[in-house]
């Protein structure tokens, strides 16, 4: 709202050159203390069960493997065994041996911290981008779902031309991407660039899925369309 809407005028130069004037220190002090007050802080999905997408895997000498990634909700702490699904038709489990966030170790994780969690008894090998790390039990896993999908113009970025049933995009899930066979309904010939229509996909694997989940069509350079998950198989 632009008449509510606080506007801080200073100088960042200024203030690490620690000029104390208007538009120095003080003005960076009075726009962090703005931006406390005025943008809310995000509510976090702690009381639900534990899960975090894999961004990146990599092993340290001496310590084990590591997988990065932001936790989308619940907490996660040292010592408590955790599950790794999707992606590879095995599901792995694992006991986290420490949390890291920015070089610091943490006790804990919390939904919305991007952090790195250590995986004792697992090799990087075993485990790879778009898989998730959950609370045992808590996650499943699908090979097929409907969803309510847009189809993305050509000025937004998508095809020029429309896609018929058998189509093979990748849908690009979480952090993972899996290729997926497209069933139109029964009364559509075919999906028009900007049409919103509602879609079956069979997945090439097994992906860690639930309904509501949103995800993105892409084939080549372009996205394709977005989607939103309302059944699954």
């Amino acid at each position: 709202p632009g008449d509510d809407t606080p506007f801080i005028k200073g100088s960042a130069l200024k203030a690490l050159n620690g000029d104390d004037g208007e538009y120095g220190v003080k003005a960076i002090d009075e726009l962090v203390a703005a931006v406390d007050s005025f943008i809310p802080d995000p509510d976090r999905a702690v009381d639900k069960p534990f899960l975090m997408a894999i961004e990146q895997v990599m092993s340290i000498t001496g310590k084990g493997t590591v997988a990065t990634g932001r936790i989308e909700r619940g907490v996660i702490t040292s010592g408590e065994t955790v599950e790794i699904v999707g992606v590879k038709e095995k599901m792995v489990k694992a006991t986290v041996s420490g949390i890291e966030m920015f070089h610091k170790t943490l006790d804990r994780g919390e939904a919305g911290d991007q952090c790195g969690i250590m995986l004792k008894g697992i090799k990087k090998a075993d485990i790879s981008r778009g898989q998730v790390v959950s609370v045992p039990g808590s996650v499943k896993v699908y090979k097929g779902f409907d969803a309510d999908v847009y189809v993305l113009k050509e000025e937004e970025g998508g095809r020029k031309k429309p896609f018929f049933t058998n189509y093979r995009p990748q849908a690009f899930i979480r952090t993972g991407s899996v290729t997926v066979d497209v069933t139109l309904p029964e009364n559509v010939e075919m999906a028009m660039p900007g049409d919103s229509l509602s879609i079956s996909m069979n997945l090439e694997k097994p992906m860690a899925l639930e309904e509501g989940l949103r995800f993105a069509m892409r084939e080549g350079g372009l996205t394709v369309g977005s989607g939103i998950i309302t059944k699954l198989y």
